[in-house]
């Protein structure tokens, strides 16, 4: 069909569609250590060394992995993403979003931009609906055997991806495309067209782009854990977010109601433009 215009949803994945981080369902038991083991390791390295907390525990999970006789190739992190579970409603949401918006002639695509594993996003059942998978990821040998990082996702480097959303440029190896001048209006998908979804602190500078830039972004917390959607209230209060609510996905859910509120804005902003007088 014929589409007016794109809304790009972009997704954190570690506690915004799926709850805790996603090593933590198969690899760490895996190689015989406690979450709070395997994570301890990794950022006292990091400290230690004054390096990047993301390549650190990248470098933890090659060592471990390697220590414990596990294999290395990108199926077996496929294959931890299969045990992923994921939030209430994650499932059948992002078919539903898709509908609503062609109704109003609207095409929505779907992104993550994660500090996680894009290998082990890669195998969840729910990997098919994203148009693109910013996240970290190895290097292969010949032999297929992760060696070294290819890509490391950290908190500030999130944002250079939603510039590659923005301008329609997808490679993440492409560094000349994406800082191409081109006129707000003539991008892919302006950034007042995007609703940017995060649950933490790595979600903050794509969080405060996006709503600095006319778009929206929304903080999701685990319903289940008690008192987090309090500690997402200083998000409101210095002004980086707009909206607060559970990662509930269900149709009828307080997040359904407001994406779905998001895009009838969009829409409407859209419409009242094109009738502005030129002046």
């Amino acid at each position: 069909m014929e589409f007016r215009f794109t809304i790009a949803l972009i997704y954190d994945f570690d506690g915004t569609l799926a709850p805790g981080n996603m090593q933590e369902y198969d690899f760490i038991p895996a190689v015989g250590k406690s979450n709070k083991e395997f994570w301890t390791e990794a950022n006292t390295l990091a400290e230690e060394q004054d390096a990047d907390m993301v390549l650190t525990y990248m470098a933890r999970m090659i060592q471990e992995a390697k220590s414990k006789g596990l294999s290395l190739k990108r199926e077996a992190f496929q294959e931890s993403g299969r045990r992923v579970t994921l939030f209430n409603g994650v499932r059948e949401w992002f078919s539903r979003i898709n509908r609503y918006g062609e109704e109003r002639g609207i095409r929505i695509l779907h992104y993550i931009n994660s500090s996680g594993l894009k290998e082990i996003i890669e195998g969840t059942e729910i990997a098919h609906e994203f148009r693109k998978i910013y996240a970290c990821s190895f290097l292969y040998d010949v032999d297929g055997i992760a060696y070294w990082p290819a890509v490391a996702v950290n908190y500030t480097n999130k944002t250079q991806f939603m510039f590659k959303i923005n301008k329609g440029v997808e490679s993440v190896f492409d560094s000349k495309m994406v800082n191409r001048y081109i006129p707000e209006n003539e991008r892919p998908v302006p950034f007042k067209h995007m609703i940017y979804v995060g649950d933490g602190t790595t979600d903050i500078p794509c969080m405060r782009l996006v709503k600095n830039s006319g778009g929206h972004s929304i903080a999701v917390y685990n319903p289940d854990r008690k008192g987090a959607s309090k500690e997402m209230a200083s998000l409101i209060h210095d002004n980086r977010v707009s909206h607060v609510c559970p990662a509930d996905y269900t149709e009828g859910s307080e997040m359904d109601i407001l994406v779905k509120t998001i895009i009838d804005k969009i829409d409407l902003d859209d419409r009242l433009e094109k009738l502005e007088v030129v002046r």
